[in-house]
């Protein structure tokens, strides 16, 4: 079946299935970076910590490096780990949320090429019964 060919209601909903498509795989990407970041944040960690108290240590500054104390950074990569950790929550929520749309897209499609309402394109319409009660 080509899209010419395709009802309007199954376009539609295609096209909604296919932006949830999107946002999950933005969701994975997004999860795939944190993920990333953390294993940078734990192996800085790992390091910082051997080092003596008195070590000259530094960060990152955009392109230039600044001294910093031990203490300064190890305080820094811990609230970075709590950020990250939050926004690991919420990249969870947000990819069940979106599995879950899936989901009821998915069925509603089934449920809808099963049976598309005749003469119709609309979902809303009432049905003929609706309109004739029976005495």
């Amino acid at each position: 079946m080509s899209a010419g060919q395709m009802p309007p209601w199954l376009q539609e909903q295609l096209m909604k299935m296919q932006q949830s498509q999107q946002n999950l795989q933005s969701i994975m990407t997004q999860k795939q970076h944190l993920e990333m970041e953390n294993i940078e944040t734990e192996k800085a960690l790992e390091e910082l910590k051997k080092a003596a108290d008195d070590d000259n240590v530094y960060k990152h500054a955009g392109s230039i490096l600044i001294k910093s104390t031990k203490q300064a950074l190890i305080d820094e990569l811990e609230e970075r780990k709590e950020m990250a950790k939050t926004r690991a929550t919420v990249l969870e929520k947000q990819e069940s949320r979106i599995k879950e749309s899936l989901k009821e897209q998915e069925a509603k499609i089934t449920e809808m090429m099963r049976g598309p309402p005749s003469g119709s394109t609309q979902m809303s319409k009432p049905s003929p019964a609706d309109d004739n009660p029976r005495k």
